[in-house]
């Protein structure tokens, strides 16, 4: 059976899961990497340096800001490779870069294709309160997220899901994908199932700030977006004193109907952490924060 040789292209956890998956199999090669340099990794709050990796497999490391730029292209060609798997990186692969391998390149994305098409997609699954989704294994082409599908692994999503453990399901769905998608590939399969249009929705990209935390809504609604913008992502936050007061963890709370109190009142202290007011006389439980090194004070009005 023939060497394949695959072109990588990333810069997160998602990379790293392909990069091992790609050098553990005996029947390919990692042509190149193309990733960011570290210099940039604020670019994004998952990066992964891996450089190392690739310097230990004796892997050529393209570095590159752009992927569509003439620079990158060139060394992409020149890095000989038969396939090209872009597996976390932001940016859309432009006609140039799928002309160099034409039908060859494939994506991943952490959801249910042809749902929740788009950015942010983790965020938006718990957000939606999507009882089951999957990892999906897709043929890149000129839309986005449109491609045939390669392969999907389904699992469920918890009740209490967080965009850590999600992301961490996700990395095991993509393990296993890879596995035998790359198996099926050296064996000269190049499997597609066209995308159900009826069935598409998108999310819409999410920015930092989308995770400022609304008191008037009911606990449930703001410990849903505690969860789905905690780690590896910047946060729910609100106002504390003039600086944001980033919650990573919290919990339900029987207090609400206990307190009279107006939505983003601390209502409690306690030596673990502090009790927020939300709507319809429900509260929070607050667990751990960053920002203002002390809890707010009692009574305190939060957001403001």
């Amino acid at each position: 059976m023939p060497t394949k040789r695959a072109l990588l292209i990333g810069a997160v956890e998602t990379t790293r899961i392909a990069f091992e998956a790609i050098a553990r199999h005996p029947a390919w090669d990692i042509a190149a990497l193309v990733t960011l340099d570290p210099a940039l990794a604020a670019r994004h709050s998952d990066f992964v340096d891996l450089g190392p990796a690739a310097r230990r497999e004796g892997c050529p490391i393209i570095h590159v800001d752009n992927i569509n730029r003439e620079e990158a292209l060139a060394a992409i060609r020149n890095a000989g490779a038969d396939m090209a798997f872009v597996m976390g990186w932001s940016q859309i692969c432009g006609a140039a870069f799928r002309a160099l391998f034409p039908d060859r390149v494939v994506g991943y994305h952490p959801a249910a294709l042809p749902r929740l098409r788009g950015r942010a997609a983790i965020p938006w699954t718990i957000l939606q309160q999507e009882p089951i989704t999957a990892g999906t294994l897709f043929w890149i082409d000129e839309g986005t997220d449109t491609g045939d599908i390669v392969d999907q692994q389904f699992f469920h999503v918890a009740p209490d899901e967080t965009a850590a453990s999600l992301y961490a399901k996700h990395m095991q769905a993509l393990a296993v994908m890879l596995d035998r998608t790359l198996e099926r590939m050296a064996a000269g399969e190049m499997p597609r199932m066209a995308q159900d249009e009826d069935c598409a929705t998108w999310a819409a990209r999410r920015t930092p700030t989308d995770g400022l935390i609304d008191w008037r809504q009911p606990a449930g609604d703001v410990l849903r977006l505690i969860r789905a913008t905690g780690h590896p992502y910047p946060g729910a936050f609100t106002r504390s004193n003039g600086a944001d007061l980033v919650i990573w963890s919290a919990t339900s709370s029987d207090m609400g109907g206990r307190h009279a109190a107006l939505p983003g009142q601390v209502v409690a202290r306690s030596a673990d952490g502090f009790t927020i007011l939300c709507g319809q006389r429900t509260a929070i439980d607050v667990t751990q924060w960053g920002g203002p090194e002390k809890p707010p004070k009692l009574h305190a009005i939060l957001g403001e």
